[in-house]
């Protein structure tokens, strides 16, 4: 009996070209989709009969699970199909302007009179930060207000949701260090480390609310129930992370879930959020989500394999991280298909003397690495066809080149 899609993947990248998989991945149902040349280019190699048959399998299996799987959902474009030819603008510089103020405008939502509380809310407000969140939604509500026939320049409401995408994020990482007992993020410790556990549940608990208020003012109630359901999803996400699955099969599954949950939804529903403000076509919301969802994806992808392939002065924090929190991610996932021993490891989470070790050197002598960049190119390239529905603009081509920095980024 066949296996689940995933096992096929080490097979699909080293027995066939990037374009072959991607004609078998992306033609569902008879629809073609093109892609930037650079994000085609990235494997090559022979293909053989076996992959052939691997393919077809792939093809259905896709088609009848996808949704399941949260694999990226394929529909009929209502716009242009490719960007311009015109190169891109760098992302970062394209929204510098509206991130200027960024950090002063969540302090003064952070403003309290008791001296502590303010230092331990404004820790990670220090504009040290990637901002990648908020540097999204910016870019995604001007090609949003171009699409719907406005000026490119940001909603005060729209503003205020980049604002708050980033105060929503620096809340989850607070709390998630205390549940990690992490001592280190962003090249400097933790605020559990330095004020205690305690005093960090209470400055996380502080930013949502603040974050909470400044969405209420907005006014929208569409809005804040989609903001709103960010935040269950982060909790909901963490306690899958508590868990695990014996299922080979179920285990994939849930840790893309889990991926979604955990970071891929809060950039899905701010790219909705400002969508609804300023357009009221469902299919437009359902782009801007679409998008924010597979380069959410992609982009966790891209730091699970980090964690493997990076050393702590570049990402900020100790590598092997997942490993030694007990955490199976997707290079170690697909590692299981080569090295069967990671099965018992991932059950007990890395606990027993040497597990971290051994399968640390599994991960690296297996081709995990590689499918999981796979994977990431995969969720890239249906982000890049969502946005691509929108009308050409500077910064809808920033997010189409965001997707591509996501794939190279290496911290």
């Amino acid at each position: 009996m066949a296996g689940p899609w995933w096992r096929k993947c080490p097979r699909l990248t080293t027995g066939c070209t990037a374009t072959n998989i991607l004609e078998n991945l992306w033609h569902l149902k008879g629809r073609p989709v093109s892609f930037s040349a650079s994000l085609l280019s990235r494997a090559s190699c022979i293909p053989t009969p076996e992959t052939r048959f691997q393919h077809k399998y792939l093809h259905i299996f896709l088609s009848r699970h996808q949704s399941r799987l949260l694999l990226p959902t394929l529909q009929s474009c209502c716009c242009r199909a490719t960007h311009s030819d015109t190169k891109p603008k760098d992302p970062f510089t394209l929204a510098q302007k509206d991130l200027t103020s960024l950090y002063d405008d969540i302090k003064k939502e952070l403003f309290v009179s008791k001296v502590e509380l303010k230092s331990l809310c404004e820790y990670y407000f220090d504009g040290k930060g990637k901002a990648i969140r908020p540097m999204i939604v910016v870019l995604m509500a001007r090609a949003l207000n171009i699409h719907s026939n406005r000026a490119g320049d940001l909603l005060p409401g729209q503003r205020a949701i980049a604002m708050i995408s980033e105060m929503i994020h620096t809340a989850s990482l607070v709390h998630d260090d205390v549940i990690d007992g992490s001592d280190k993020r962003r090249g400097k410790r933790t605020i559990n480390e330095v004020w205690g556990e305690k005093k960090a549940i209470l400055a996380g608990d502080f930013i949502l609310s603040a974050a909470s208020m400044a969405l209420a003012r907005i006014g929208n109630i569409t809005v804040v129930k989609v903001l709103s359901q960010v935040i269950e999803d982060l909790v909901r996400g963490e306690f899958m992370q508590l868990g695990s699955k014996e299922n080979e099969n179920e285990r994939f599954k849930h840790y893309l879930e889990k991926t979604f949950k955990k970071t891929a939804s809060l950039i899905a529903n701010s790219c909705k959020a400002v969508s609804i403000l300023v357009n009221s076509d469902p299919e437009v919301h359902e782009i801007a989500y679409q998008y924010g969802k597979n380069v959410g994806i992609a982009f966790q992808l891209v730091d699970d394999v980090l964690d493997f392939t990076s050393g702590a002065s570049q990402l900020g924090k100790p590598t092997a991280a997942d490993l030694k929190l007990g955490l199976a991610t997707g290079p170690v996932l697909f590692a299981c298909q080569q090295f069967p021993e990671l099965h018992a490891m991932i059950m007990r989470r890395f606990a027993s003397k040497g597990d971290v070790d051994r399968a640390w050197q599994y991960v690296l002598q297996s081709n995990g690495v590689q499918q999981t960049n796979y994977l990431a190119q995969h969720y890239c390239k249906e982000a890049i066809r969502q946005i691509s529905r929108l009308r050409p603009s500077p910064e809808r081509d920033a997010l189409i080149r965001l997707t591509e920095m996501v794939l190279t980024r290496d911290k």
